[in-house]
């Protein structure tokens, strides 16, 4: 089930399901709703945005409240979260699912929203979209990229350029440079790296549908009726700076002991952090030590994860990955 795509007008709802607005500066929510509305859309913001508590998030049931208020009224169409977290995998018992699937709406976010992406396709069918929160919106320098893919993926007409749903997959092109400086510290002074491009470890070709996102995160749905099937699936996973090469090993191979990893046809790696100290060799060594992975493509440094800029995609959507001679192509619908 896809939602439909935005379109000028179209009120997005901003919440909170993981850590609060309130601590966002106020230089962040102003840039990132005036690039909103430059779209052509309507920037509203739950009850509980701004509710912060110990743990810089807000209760179960006011998160709740947002989350079924978003899907529930008729003149929202979309909902970016604030930013990601650690505690929206709370919600996951208590979610109205019949209420989703009955207004189904492009809910919009990555890192610890991963938790919810995956757990509302598993339980109503409803595609979800790991991409920019918010926040992200309200960066000053080298959004251009997260901004363009973000348009071309779920807004339509012009403001999607000229890109209908119908319209056949969309490639997904290296961005030129990336970023992982804490931009939302220093605007101004960012340093920008040039992009190498994927990495090609194991060649191939796959298409099936495409599940993930932040790894450790994902893998909280382990063994409960939240966690989707992986039958079919093209694998996109990525993790943060808190994440070592060893940690990176042992949580993948805690996704491959799941019983449907069988079925999976091809991982996509998003980009680590510099803090993570992954290098290209160490990826590759972890990857082909592996048998379970042997004889599917596997494919890295995609943009997407916790540096900038990346790309928007849909968990429950298609993917496609073919890589050969060197080359990478990844389409994503």
């Amino acid at each position: 089930m896809r939602p439909d795509k935005l379109k000028r007008g179209d009120e997005v709802r901003v919440i909170a399901p993981s850590r609060s607005m309130a601590i966002l500066s106020q230089d962040v929510r102003e840039r990132a709703q005036k690039r909103l509305e430059s779209m052509g859309l309507t920037v509203t913001y739950g009850k509980h945005v701004e509710v912060c508590d110990e743990f810089v998030s807000s209760s179960v049931e006011e998160r709740l409240q947002d989350l079924h208020e978003a899907f529930a009224d008729k003149n929202v169409k979309g909902i970016l979260t604030v930013l990601g977290g650690f505690n929206s995998n709370q919600l996951l018992r208590g979610i109205d699912y019949e209420l989703i699937r009955s207004n189904p709406k492009i809910l919009c976010g990555y890192s610890d929203i991963t938790a919810l992406s995956n757990a509302i396709y598993a339980k109503t069918g409803l595609i979800g979209f790991s991409g920019p929160h918010f926040s992200t919106f309200g960066m000053k320098k080298g959004a251009e990229y997260t901004i363009c893919l973000f348009q071309s993926c779920l807004l339509e007409g012009e403001a999607g350029a000229a890109r209908e749903a119908e319209a056949g997959p969309l490639q997904i092109t290296p961005a030129s440079e990336w970023s992982d400086d804490e931009w939302y510290l220093d605007q101004e002074n960012r340093s920008f790296i040039p992009n190498e491009g994927y990495l090609l470890i194991q060649e191939g070709e796959a298409e099936g549908t495409l599940i993930g996102g932040n790894l450790c995160t994902l893998n909280l749905l382990q063994g409960t009726e939240y966690m989707p099937d992986l039958q079919g699936a093209i694998l996109f996973i990525e993790d943060d700076r808190d994440v070592s090469p060893s940690t990176f090993d042992r949580d993948l191979q805690s996704l491959i002991h799941q019983p449907s990893f069988s079925g999976v046809k091809g991982i996509v790696i998003g980009r680590f952090q510099k803090a993570s100290q992954m290098t290209r060799e160490k990826l590759v060594r972890i990857i082909r030590s592996k048998p379970e992975l042997a004889a599917m493509p596997v494919v890295a440094n995609a943009d997407f994860g916790h540096t900038s800029p990346m790309i928007t995609f849909p968990i429950g959507g298609k993917a496609k990955v073919t890589a050969s001679s060197g080359q990478v192509s990844l389409w994503i619908k």
